[in-house]
Formats: C-alpha cells, sequence, structure tokens
C-alpha cells in the first residue's frame, strides 16, 4: 500500500470545503461536492480505473474490473460533504509523523487542544503518523479519509493484477450529514452483492447496526397582537414552545443516554410569537421505539396546548433511516467476511454499533446490504478532529482482503 499516496490524496481533498448546506434547496447543497468529485474522475480516470462516470447530482462512480470470473461484484462507498456543524473552510491540515502520544496544542487556536483526558484513542496514536486541524475548522476525516482510502484500495487493485478479486465498485454519494446521501443513487446502476461504507472511527471496527431515525417536526401557532395591548390576548409561540421542550423527559436525551439507549433530542428552535417550529430528533434501536416517541410527543402536545387557551401545537414524523441491522439478514456474508478479512489479517475485529446512521443505513434498506467499516477518523465534526494515517492504511489492507474473501464465496 502507498501510505504516501494516500496522505497525499487526503491532504488534497480536505482542503476543498465541501459542507452540507441543510437550506440550500439543491442537489448536492454546495459546489465544492461537485469540484471533488470532479478531482475524483479525473484521478480515477488516471490511474484507469473504467466506467468513471459522474451524473447531474454529484455523484460519483467507477469500477475496477475483476479478473475472478462469477464473482460477486463489491461496492464500497465514502461521502464527499463535511457536517455543517463546524466550518470546513480554510481547512490548515498538520502532519504529525512519529507522534509522541502528548496532548496537542492546536496552531489556529491554542485554546484548542485535543487531549487523552477527552480522547482516549490519543495515546494509542503513538509512533503513528496523525493529521489535526489547526483549531480554527474541522478536519474532514468523516469521510475524506473513507474517500482517500477508497482512492488508494483502487490504486492498489489496478496496479496489482495478481490479487484475485470481481469487479470492485466505488461509489461516492454527497450530503450524507444531512440525511440524503442516497437520495441519487440508482441501486441497479450499483448492481452489487454487497457494499462497504469506510466512515467509522479508529480501526478493526465492522459497523452492524445503526439507530433507526425520525425527525419530528413541531409547530407551535400562538396569537401576536401588539404587546402594549397583549394582555389576555396574546399567546406567545415562544413561550408554549418553551414549555413543550421542558415537558419533554430530561432522562431520554443525548445527555443521559449510551450504549443501546434511545433519546428525544431538541436541535433547533426557531421562530416568533405568531409561529415557533421545533425540530427533534428521535433516535433508537428499535425501530418500533420510534412510534412510541411520536405517540409521546402528540401527547404532551395536547397536554401543553391545554394549558395556553388559543395556542396549537402540530407534530409532523419525517422519516430518516433504519437500523440497517434490519437489512443485514438477508445477506449474513456481509458481516461474516468481513471478519474473515480481519482474522486473515491476522486482527481481532470488534463488531459494533452507531449511535448515528451512515448511508449505509439507506443502502441497505434500499436492499444493498452495507455494514460499515473503519476509517481512522476522531473527534469527528470539531476542531478538535483527528486522522490516523496508520489506521487509514489498515482500512485499505482490509478492502483488498474483503474482495479477496468475495472471490472465494
Amino acid at each position: 500500500m502507498n501510505s504516501e499516496r494516500l496522505l497525499e490524496r487526503f491532504l488534497q481533498y480536505v482542503k476543498i470545503d465541501t459542507t452540507a448546506v441543510e437550506e440550500s434547496g439543491r442537489y448536492p447543497s454546495s459546489d465544492g461536492q461537485f469540484e471533488l468529485g470532479k478531482l475524483l474522475v479525473a484521478q480515477l480516470n488516471e490511474m484507469g480505473a473504467a466506467d468513471v462516470q459522474v451524473n447531474d447530482f454529484g455523484i460519483v462512480m467507477a469500477t475496477v474490473p475483476g479478473n475472478v470470473d462469477g464473482a460477486p461484484v463489491v461496492a464500497f462507498n465514502a461521502h464527499l460533504d463535511t457536517s455543517p456543524e463546524t466550518s470546513g473552510a480554510n481547512v490548515k491540515p498538520n502532519v504529525i509523523r512519529d507522534f509522541d502520544g502528548k496532548d496537542i496544542v492546536l496552531s489556529g487556536d491554542s485554546s484548542q487542544v485535543i487531549t487523552a483526558a477527552t480522547c482516549a484513542e490519543l495515546p494509542k496514536a503513538k509512533g503513528k503518523t496523525i493529521i489535526t486541524t489547526d483549531g480554527t475548522t474541522l478536519l474532514g476525516g468523516d469521510d475524506k479519509a473513507g474517500v482517500a482510502i477508497m482512492m488508494e484500495l483502487a490504486n492498489h487493485l489496478i496496479e496489482n493484477p495478481d490479487i484475485p478479486h470481481g469487479p470492485v465498485r466505488l461509489l461516492f454519494t454527497c450530503d450524507e450529514e444531512i440525511g440524503h446521501g442516497v437520495d441519487h443513487v440508482d441501486i441497479d446502476a450499483v448492481a452489487a452483492t454487497v457494499c462497504y461504507t469506510f466512515d467509522g472511527g479508529g480501526q478493526n471496527m465492522i459497523d452492524q447496526e445503526t439507530f433507526s431515525a425520525d425527525m419530528a417536526l413541531v409547530t407551535v401557532t400562538g396569537v401576536n397582537i401588539h404587546p402594549s395591548i397583549g394582555k389576555g390576548r396574546m399567546v406567545n409561540a415562544i413561550r408554549v414552545a418553551s414549555d413543550f421542550i421542558n415537558a419533554m423527559p430530561a432522562d431520554v436525551s443525548p445527555e443521559c443516554t449510551d450504549g443501546r439507549d434511545g433519546f428525544m433530542h431538541p436541535y433547533v428552535m426557531d421562530g416568533g410569537v405568531a409561529q415557533s417550529t421545533i425540530k427533534v430528533l428521535l433516535r433508537d434501536f428499535e425501530t418500533n421505539q420510534l412510534v412510541a416517541y411520536a405517540d409521546q410527543l402528540n401527547q404532551l402536545a395536547d397536554e401543553v396546548a391545554a394549558k395556553h387557551a388559543g395556542s396549537n401545537i402540530d407534530v409532523q414524523i419525517v422519516k430518516q433511516y433504519r437500523n440497517m441491522a434490519e437489512g443485514l439478514v438477508s445477506e449474513p456474508r456481509a458481516v461474516s467476511l468481513a471478519v474473515a478479512a480481519h482474522e486473515a489479517l491476522g486482527r481481532k475485529p470488534d463488531l459494533t454499533i452507531i449511535r448515528g446512521g451512515t448511508d449505509g443505513s439507506q443502502l441497505t434498506e434500499k436492499g444493498l446490504p452495507t455494514p460499515n467499516l473503519s476509517s481512522g477518523q476522531h473527534n469527528i465534526h470539531s476542531p478538535l478532529e483527528w486522522a490516523c494515517l496508520d489506521e487509514m492504511v489498515a482500512a485499505c489492507e482490509v478492502g483488498v482482503e474483503l474482495v479477496k474473501q468475495w472471490a472465494q464465496a
């Protein structure tokens, strides 16, 4: 594996601002995703990949032709966008070789410090090559680490035609961070038996479960009138919305849950006296529990509105994604061969769950079984984000072994 080429590409990719923009009203939601996609197309053509294409929505696909007759098509996926939670503009990556394992004061903002106390993985990277931000932006390892891994994996397979494998499909998606990663993916065109996302942390993890997810849009309607004559007439939607949030159970929140616990999470509140809106994330590993959460919100809406005569609270549920475990049962080899690939490399895989979702959640729901694999990401969506080159190389090695395992399946 060419680790320096992998690093060079990763550094090139993170410098392109591909921040997803939730309210843009277009797809992809930012021009940088088109820019990165065009760069990938050029590099894929240069390395000799086949069927390289980008559609009108910025979705990039390519193929490394197989050399084993009848072997299943294996796809790999990564997303081009980065989270809107922290700026992805003017990223200044900092490469630290032979890392000493100690806390890191970031060069662009000395108040930003990556510490072992807040990131247990940091001291484990001692002696490795890591890449940090300068503390003023995120890094974009989620998921440009995955993008770089896929590009190096494809390049390595093309350069080493003696490695047995079936057709390998490369799929790069947009706007995953705002829940639209696979909106414009043609599953029939991917035409794969299985897919793997490179969109996980650390190394040697196989994510086989995700949350199931909905979003509740709560619209609170009040009565607006000039405050000078508001007595007995005004119904302030902001106050009603605040009461609604306060009525939500505090112990069913991200602040109070972990492991397999689900939650209801009000994360955006907007509006004024006449009308206010609240967006609430509903998350649980048991899909049926999302119905219970929705019922609970509707009950709270009735109770709170009754306390504020003249108000109305409407709850609309928007489906987002479903636990990939529900779909992986249709193709158990998706996980078992990933386990075999790690074991063939002398590694012990860790079968894990994600308190979130990936493009793999929706790809699996659409009929393409898609577990998630490690890609060396750490502290994602944050100015304290960092990535580990050694773990990215390890992910490339897993990818090579995976396609070999499928060629024998």
